[in-house]
């Protein structure tokens, strides 16, 4: 039976992906207001992906017969100035958000819930993978992103960013 304690850090998790959606939403319309439209795509997929995070620990939080607790949400309250402030806002994000499911992983494990364990360590890999992304996102920017023309090709290639469901099998 899943421990209270770490139901409750779940809940939270739970919540914060969808904090995720919110703000890689904020940022996609900013990248639409700007007219970079690859950009705001590149977003938009990132969107689908963490509300799929914030589902996937429902369902775990249900499969293991404790309740879901739908906090607020509070609006992101971001305001960029230039096209890469989006950008380091997104990494910075991401490892909070790492920092807070290595902190369930440790609560997990502390208390021998293996079941937890097992189901984080999706979770820590995909967050190796978004910190790299977005890391790899930067430095291109920073290549490539003043010079108009890198930035018009760069923004093409992200407009072909194809959104693939996560497989983690609960």
């Amino acid at each position: 039976m899943l421990n209270q304690e770490i139901a409750d850090l779940l809940n939270r998790q739970l919540n914060r992906e969808f904090f995720s959606a919110y703000l890689y939403l904020e940022i996609a319309g900013y990248y639409a207001d700007q007219g970079l439209r690859g950009f705001e795509h590149w977003f938009t997929v990132q969107t689908q992906e963490e509300r799929d995070h914030a589902m996937l620990f429902r369902t775990y939080i249900l499969n293991n017969e404790k309740p879901v607790d739908l906090m607020s949400i509070p609006a992101p309250k971001q305001s960029f100035t230039g096209h890469k402030m989006p950008l380091m806002a997104a990494l910075e994000h991401e490892r909070s958000i790492t920092s807070h499911i290595h902190e369930i992983y440790a609560k997990a494990s502390s208390n021998k819930d293996f079941r937890t364990i097992q189901f984080l360590d999706w979770f820590v890999k995909e967050q190796g993978e978004e910190e790299k992304n977005t890391g790899d996102l930067i430095k291109r920017f920073e290549l490539f992103g003043e010079d108009p023309k890198g930035l018009y090709l760069m923004d093409s290639e992200l407009a072909a960013r194809v959104y693939v469901a996560p497989d983690l099998v609960l």
